[in-house]
């Protein structure tokens, strides 16, 4: 098994943001940016390339509720979207990702990593969860 598929599981503990039947989204623990955001299909699928297109689908369905939750609900002011293929691209856990980065005006766009996340990840937790 992957990490991904772990914390999934439940074997891993995370910050969960989002879940319906298809799709989990929590946060990412590295605390680069404030509220960065980890969606992922439940099932195992290494990557877009090789994701059922109606899985993807639901997968970016997703992507845009949190989004739109980030930005009208949670105080930000954007949003950056992120996602790698293969080890060339820098995909490091192979199970399909995308990333959610939300911006403010006072922390624009950065696509390195630039560790300006200002909270803990609990209460980030808190500030974002969507409930169903």
């Amino acid at each position: 098994m992957c990490i991904f598929c772990d914390i999934i599981s439940g074997k891993i503990p995370c910050y969960k943001i989002y879940e319906d039947d298809d799709v989990f989204a929590f946060l990412d623990n590295a605390k680069d940016v404030d509220g960065h955001t980890l969606v992922v299909p439940k099932k195992h699928y290494e990557n877009i390339l090789d994701c059922d297109d109606e899985i993807l689908g639901k997968v970016m369905s997703a992507v845009k509720k949190i989004s739109n939750h980030y930005i009208k609900d949670c105080g930000f002011d954007g949003i950056n979207i992120h996602n790698a293929n293969n080890a060339c691209a820098g995909q490091s856990v192979f199970h399909l990702h995308i990333h959610i980065l939300p911006r403010t005006n006072d922390n624009p766009a950065n696509f390195v990593p630039n560790r300006t996340a200002k909270f803990e990840l609990e209460d980030m937790h808190k500030r974002l969860t969507i409930e169903e």
